[in-house]
């Protein structure tokens, strides 16, 4: 019950909110575009880039961005599914963005076609995963703020 709490629980700003809605929305959408569209964002990429099983790791992910952004976007459980969404983000870096950094293929990850590498095509190509990275690692450690249903949660058994 003092986990239970201690992840509900949060002092952060209604204004969290804002991260919220920006980070479930993002995750939300490109959950669904895995299924929409498998063979360029789901299990089709996933095979170019090497990442192993594409067939069950795209439609995985996919479950994964879709719970995690809605339950990100709704404030329930909000530290949980952001960190399940910060493992998302830092697999994406190493298996996307780290290639582009080395010029090579790297870890049975490949590097796709761009016509420069190095640290700044790396910093281009990376600019939204930073974003999703650092915002749901804001949400693991202020967790999903007043107006929230974990919030409400947490109220709730505290009243009790």
């Amino acid at each position: 019950m003092k986990h239970l709490r201690k992840m509900l629980d949060s002092e952060a700003p209604a204004a969290t909110l804002l991260i919220r809605l920006s980070v479930g929305a993002v995750f939300l959408s490109e959950g669904i575009q895995k299924f929409i569209y498998p063979a360029e964002i789901g299990a089709g990429r996933f095979a170019k880039i090497g990442i192993p099983w594409p067939e069950v790791m795209g439609p995985f992910v996919g479950v994964v961005e879709i719970v995690c952004g809605a339950l990100v976007l709704a404030g329930l459980l909000t530290r949980f599914a952001s960190a399940l969404l910060v493992i998302d983000m830092v697999v994406a870096l190493i298996s996307t963005k780290l290639p582009i950094l080395l010029g090579r293929d790297i870890l049975g990850f490949h590097v796709r076609k761009l016509s420069h590498y190095g640290f700044w095509s790396m910093a281009h190509e990376s600019r939204t995963d930073w974003a999703m990275l650092l915002g749901a690692l804001f949400l693991v450690v202020v967790g999903a703020g007043r107006w929230s249903v974990d919030a409400r949660l947490a109220r709730r058994r505290s009243a009790l």
